[in-house]
Parts: C-alpha cells; structure tokens; sequence
C-alpha cells in the first residue's frame, strides 16, 4: 500500500510536546470547512459513524447552519498521523498518514468528520467555518489504548449534565396538540429532529422574570446553551416558576419565531428599497438561499435559511408585550400584529448594526436597542386604547 500524504490549507499552528513522554509531540490546528481533505481514513477509531441519531442530526445542523462559532463549540477531531509539516510561506500542512490505516487516521470525532465531508456543500459561498484538528504524532504511540480512553469517555450533554431527563413535563404538555409534538427530543437517546433545548431557548428569550426591561438582555438564548439549561434548572420546582407561565405561551412563541422567520427577507426588501438600495437578501453573510427550505418546528416551507443570530435578537424584542397579570402571565397587545407594523424597523435596526450574526447574536446593545422599539409601539399602543376608552 502506498503511504498516503494529505496536503491542506491550516490556520495558526500550535505544537506541544508531552511532558511525560517527549516522543509524542501533538499539533493544533484550525482548518477551514472547505480544505479538509475528504479522504482521512477512519479505521482507527472502532466505532463508525452512525449518522442517524439525533446527536448526529445535531451536528449536521451546526455544520450546515450559517454561524460561523462552530470551532468553539464543537471538540474537534483528533488524529494519529506518522508525522506533520507546517509550511508557513503558503500556509499548507502535510499531514503523513503512513500506509496503515488501523494505526494512523481519525481517532476520534469520527461524526463531526463525516457531518462535515457530506455537508460542507451546502453552505453559503461567502460562510467561512472551521473545525479544529489535534494531530498526534510519536514512534511509540499507543493506538488501541488513545482509542479506548479517547471514545469511552463519552461527552456528556447539557441535558445529563443538568440532569433534565425527566423534569421537561411542561414542556411535553405545552405542545401536545402541536403537529411537532412527537418530533422533539427529550432525551439524549431520542433519536427526534427537534432538540427540547431550541424551545427552552424560546421561553428563555421572554423571561420577563430576570429580564423586565431594556436594561438587560436574554442574550444566552443565542449564546449559552448551558446558561439556558441552567435558567430552566434553576427554575424547576420553585413556586414562581417563569417556564411554568411561559410554557402557555410557547405554541404562540413558535408561531411568532417562524412568522419572523418567513417573513423577514420581504422586511429587509422593504427597508433597503426605502433606502433607495438594491436588496439583495440572499448575499447577506449567515443567509442561505433563495431555495426551498424548512422551518424547524412546522416544517413549513421557507425561502431562506437564517442564521439565529440574526433572528433570536428580532423575536427577543417582543417579551416587552408581555406582562404578569396574578399567577399568569398575558399579552398586552398581539405580537403577530405588532411585528406586522415594527417588523421593517427592527430588521433595519438589525441589519444596519452589523452583518455577522455572531456579532449580531451576543450584542446586548441591539437586543436592548429592538426591545425599546417593541416597547414604543406597545405604549402607542395603549395611549391609543386609553384615548378611545375616554371617548366612550
């Protein structure tokens, strides 16, 4: 068999030798979706890559979603090879795989690798996302032992962490007549399309209870899985408990969240024509399209894929249209409505802040900022109603 050579694009290199044994010496890199060699054997690692199991589907979303953090939330992929060569004139690494496929190939993150060769394609032209490589190169190196300690530690999931198996009953029967009741995931091993954290992530996003006003933001919507994870713990059992409140509303939230969702390019078309600009939606950096497309809770089709990023800060803005009334908490004004007469100016406001949805995402200012928009219409609103009230 003939020693096969990979030769890729790499950003920063970073070597670090062992301590406890000089011979091994291992190389970090980052590589960008688009140049990581395709052909990486993978026989080292005993398990192969079952792709249809809901952690699999979770991580072909990451890798085909338009946000461009997936290198700081995903682990990486770590590699035995023969030896490693950094070339830092043009930036190229030749990784020397050997001609043995059983010692010298993927280790681990076997799953992250396939999710990546098989959609890497359907990213935007303009989306630039990387995965994160540890390359272990020594004489010595024991394989079968990296492989059992590497893959029999099993990652443990926000929802074991929090130890949340069992405690999403308001949740479950919040969205029983919902068409996607039984498309979401309560359990690590639920092998369904919807994670349970994409609604949490919703309610989180209007927790009036630990953000009232403009002078804070839900931003760990976007940001924090785990912090929302977390909020939701926290909650668990009190006698105030936000979620319990929030969760009569969450039919509504996915109503609201996709309605933003389909609606949201003709809102950036109305915006930029009033700037006497040229739309031009689809080359937005974190939009993908125009194509046909799913809304993840309905399955509705959609013409655009938008990056959360962009979304979460537009959808949190509405919680100023809630308000605790006793044990419940209602609306005082529809939000379909609302976002029909505000929707243009917090896409504008949106999209005028920056065009990078991860910088749009964690940016509190805008979160703050489309929040006092909703707030105005709300007050307006309801110096509307008193007004007319009076001419009773």
């Amino acid at each position: 068999m003939n020693t096969s050579t990979e030769r890729f694009k790499a950003k920063t290199v970073r070597t670090v030798t062992s301590p406890s044994n000089e011979e091994v010496t291992t190389y970090y890199t980052w590589v960008e979706f688009q140049d990581l060699p395709a052909e990486i054997p993978l026989e080292v690692n005993p398990r192969k890559p079952k792709m249809n199991t809901s952690v699999a589907k979770q991580l072909i979303n990451a890798v085909k979603n338009p946000d461009s953090d997936f290198d700081i939330n995903n682990r990486g992929i770590v590699i035995t090879a023969k030896s490693f060569k950094f070339n830092t004139n043009t930036s190229t690494v030749d990784l020397d795989l050997g001609d043995d496929i059983t010692k010298y190939g993927i280790l681990d993150g076997g799953h992250t690798y396939t999710a990546i060769i098989e959609n890497r394609d359907k990213l935007p032209e303009n989306t630039k996302k990387y995965v994160k490589l540890e390359v272990l190169v020594g004489k010595n190196l024991d394989v079968s032992a990296l492989a059992d300690a590497r893959n029999t530690s099993a990652q443990v999931s926000d929802i074991a962490l929090f130890e949340l198996d069992d405690k999403f009953d308001i949740v479950k029967d919040a969205v029983a007549a919902e068409s996607y009741s039984e498309d979401i995931a309560f359990k690590d091993n639920d092998n369904k399309r919807i994670p349970v954290v994409e609604l949490i992530k919703l309610m989180f996003a209007f927790n009036i209870k630990r953000y009232p006003d403009d002078s804070s933001a839900p931003v760990s919507a976007y940001s924090g899985k785990a912090a929302v994870f977390k909020d939701y713990k926290n909650e668990y059992g009190e006698e105030n408990n936000i979620y319990k409140k929030l969760s009569a509303h969450l039919p509504k939230l996915v109503e609201l969240y996709e309605k933003i969702q389909e609606e949201l390019p003709l809102k950036y078309s109305e915006f930029k024509k009033e700037d006497g600009k040229k739309p031009r939606f689809g080359g937005v950096r974190g939009i993908e399209g125009a194509g046909a497309y799913e809304a993840l809770f309905t399955q509705k089709p959609i013409s655009y894929e938008i990056s959360i990023g962009f979304l979460l800060p537009i959808f949190g803005a509405f919680r100023a249209l809630l308000k605790s009334k006793g044990d419940e908490l209602i609306w005082e004004f529809d939000p379909m409505k609302v976002w029909d007469k505000v929707g243009t100016r917090l896409v504008q406001n949106t999209f005028d802040t920056d065009t990078n949805p991860q910088q749009v995402g964690k940016s509190k200012t805008l979160w703050q900022s489309n929040y006092r928009i909703v707030d105005s219409e709300r007050k307006d609103l309801l110096l509307e109603k008193l007004m007319k009230q009076q001419q009773q």
